[in-house]
């Protein structure tokens, strides 16, 4: 892909929807992608990330998803694939795969097994390098919790911010002063790449830290008041953001609660989805369970409150 790809601005991971089988809704995700796709301001919709439901595809259902969307959207927007793998040889592999499906940049995220064991930061270049040179495609670094042992130092952070491979950064940091730190020093090293916050559970105090957007699965439900927020950030009017922000708190609370984005939250998200009118039903697949009949009245209320049925149906 030419270096001339847009990456800031929104960017939305996108929920997938289910059969009540648990098999993917092909014609429901076609009519998802291209409602979404055409929402305002939206530079890419990525595909296999958590909101995905990632780790209940399998890798060919993975490369199924992308290959939908990407059909879906007929090149308006890119596609970006995550790309989530215990090793090299399998995530190049499966970049490949991503590819051919139809994608035009890839999201990194680390093996899991870092989680467990750490890594040295040889081992973080060595993965991105491989990914890149198997594939050919812009990569996105997918930045873990700081509290996770797959956390990369600022120092890691610029330098991958230095790879050729390396066009964005989708931030999830959720520590606000090592968050301050990573922009800071992504932009030291590479002033032109972009900064993307994937602080889904507190969008407006992430916003305003000087970044280039947002690739968020929260994107997937609400991307025009998102967008709105961007804007008013973008033009420094703080009393629009906050008002903004205002209207998305309940929405995040009943789907996010107090807690960062879990498997049970994308649950909430999908039945919020379906409350709005954008899915036809929130089903999840085993072991994420759907929310409870108390949890989904709280849903419900929060979807009316924000008016955000009559969004989707406009």
């Amino acid at each position: 892909m030419p270096h001339s790809l847009d990456l800031k601005g929104l960017i939305p991971a996108i929920a997938v929807p289910f059969h009540e089988d648990f098999s993917i809704d092909a014609a429901g995700l076609t009519r998802f992608a291209r409602w979404l796709s055409g929402q305002r301001g939206i530079k890419a919709l990525m595909t296999n990330g958590h909101t995905g439901e990632v780790f209940s595809l399998t890798p060919e259902e993975r490369t199924e998803v992308t290959r939908i969307t990407a059909q879906a959207v007929d090149g308006r927007v890119p596609v970006i694939s995550s790309i989530v793998c215990e090793g090299i040889l399998d995530a190049a592999a499966q970049a490949k795969a991503a590819k051919a499906a139809g994608a035009s940049a890839l999201d990194i995220m680390p093996p899991h097994h870092w989680l467990r064991f750490g890594f040295r930061p040889s081992h973080v270049i060595d993965y991105f390098n491989a990914i890149g040179d198997a594939c050919g495609l812009p990569l996105v670094v997918h930045v873990y919790p700081a509290w996770t042992k797959a956390s990369f130092s600022s120092e890691l952070l610029a330098e991958l911010a230095g790879l050729d491979h390396v066009h964005a950064f989708k931030i999830g940091t959720r520590e606000m002063n090592k968050y301050a730190r990573d922009l800071k020093a992504i932009r030291a090293a590479a002033p032109d790449k972009a900064l993307l916050t994937c602080h889904d559970e507190y969008l407006l105090a992430s916003m305003v830290q000087g970044v280039d957007g947002a690739l968020v699965g929260f994107a997937s439900l609400i991307p025009g008041l998102i967008q709105d927020l961007l804007d008013a950030v973008a033009a420094g009017d703080l009393k629009r953001a906050m008002q903004i922000q205002g209207v998305i708190d309940p929405l995040k609370q009943s789907v996010y609660g107090d807690g960062e984005p879990t498997g049970e939250a994308h649950a909430c998200m999908k039945a919020a989805m379906a409350a709005a009118g954008i899915f036809d039903r929130g089903t999840v697949r085993p072991p994420t369970v759907a929310p409870s009949p108390e949890e989904l009245a709280r849903i419900k209320a929060a979807v009316e409150g924000a008016g955000l049925a009559q969004r989707t149906a406009a």
